[in-house]
């Protein structure tokens, strides 16, 4: 039987390997599994969106788990109150390790997680992370960067009064929510593209960079699907994340804020 932790949110990634997570929407559901078998010793989460699950379905996602590796199900539930709670529940039945929905009222996301720690306990599961989608406001170039990073600091900061335990944003939204939200706040960053020459980036800050600035955990895809030795790419990606931490750690009491649970 599995552990259930009703406290998930507190749990803090630790190592580089804990933080990153390798995106496999990039390739079908057999070159996904490909990849997993060729990075698994060294990435601990891989995620799945919607066209990738479309295409694989729930035994896509059992069968990654099957290989020791965890899921982020990036499916961004948006539709009733009563079906969000049932994808959701759904997805904890399938054992990911995190999942994202459309942040609606406070109610709705409450209810979400409400039903996912109940189904929990009452079936012996453990308890996914439920993270808000807080990044999309930043897709839309032509708004100015600092209205794109105050909508993503309302969508953050309403997650978090609904006691949900994160959020998916962008890099460039990272530090402004993870200074309004405190360090209790769970933030997965994304929206990083390959360049020439993968680990240098020409604007914004890169993952290792985004990692210091407070992220808990990184989504990559293209740095990888790209290089030549995916395997090389993400073992120079950990080491400049490793590098990055060591030059930004903080007072482990910083860990904990005033946000509440």
């Amino acid at each position: 039987m599995n552990q259930y932790w009703p406290f998930s949110g507190l749990t803090r990634p630790g190592t580089p390997r804990d933080r990153l997570i390798v995106s496999l929407d990039l390739g079908g559901p057999r070159e996904a599994l490909s990849l997993v078998g060729d990075l698994g010793r060294m990435v601990r989460t891989f995620k799945v969106g919607r066209l990738l699950y479309r295409n694989g379905g729930p035994d896509f996602v059992r069968e990654i788990r099957r290989r020791g590796a965890e899921v982020f199900l990036d499916l961004k539930f948006h539709d009733t109150p009563a079906t969000m709670c049932k994808l959701a529940i759904e997805a904890s039945r399938l054992g990911v390790r995190m999942f994202d929905l459309h942040p609606g009222s406070r109610e709705t996301m409450e209810r979400v997680r409400s039903e996912v720690n109940r189904v929990c306990r009452s079936e012996g599961l453990r308890r996914p992370l439920i993270l808000a989608v807080a990044m999309l406001a930043g897709l839309n170039h032509r708004e100015p960067a600092a209205d794109s990073q105050g909508r993503a600091v309302r969508l953050a900061r309403s997650a978090a009064d609904a006691a949900l335990d994160g959020v998916l944003t962008s890099a460039a939204e990272t530090a402004a929510v993870r200074s309004a939200c405190g360090r209790r706040f769970l933030i997965v960053s994304s929206g990083f593209g390959a360049q020439p020459g993968w680990n240098r980036w020409t604007e914004g800050a890169g993952p290792a960079e985004t990692n210091r600035l407070g992220a808990d955990y990184l989504v990559v895809g293209a740095l990888v699907w790209r290089a030549a030795e995916p395997a090389r790419a993400i073992r120079e990606l950990l080491e400049e994340m490793e590098r990055a931490l060591r030059l930004g750690s903080r007072s482990a009491l910083e860990l904990f804020s005033a946000r509440p649970l």
